[in-house]
């Protein structure tokens, strides 16, 4: 049984849609400013595709005659980009509906989970730091009056 004329269409349109589309559509190459910041470009993609067609009546019996039709759309929205400075990792939307509560809270937890870490990190050095001078006049002092 040959291929109805509507199977090559849709094959021939599918494979220039996987041509426009790639991985790099989505997640972009990623740039680097002259500081040393890496910007990462992040899209969201949409795609429609339709097909359809009909095998015509005909007056000669050997012969067929198919008319028909593809067609596709797409569209590349950016919606973010992947910021990355000194090991810091943020996400900078630029989608305006994303101005949510919920939104915000996943924005921010980054840098709030940075901070707190940086605050328990700092609060363990200074106690250890007091530790240690406190530590040390008393080795003095033992040294000092100890006959040994």
């Amino acid at each position: 049984m040959s291929e109805h004329p509507i199977e090559g269409m849709m094959d021939t349109t599918l494979e220039k849609i996987k041509q426009m589309v790639d991985v790099d559509s989505v997640i972009g190459n990623p740039i680097t400013a002259p500081d040393g910041t890496l910007i990462i470009p992040i899209s969201k993609v949409n795609y429609g595709f339709a097909s359809g067609g009909s095998d015509l009546p005909v007056k000669i019996p050997e012969k067929e005659f198919f008319g028909g039709g593809t067609g596709a759309g797409i569209t590349i929205t950016p919606v973010a980009f992947l910021v990355v400075t000194n090991g810091d990792v943020r996400l900078l939307r630029i989608d305006p509906g994303s101005n949510s509560s919920v939104d915000r809270i996943i924005d921010q937890a980054p840098e709030l989970i940075s901070r707190i870490s940086g605050m328990v990190s700092s609060k363990k050095k200074a106690k250890q730091s007091k530790a240690a001078e406190a530590a040390a006049p008393a080795e003095a002092k033992d040294s000092g009056t100890n006959p040994e």
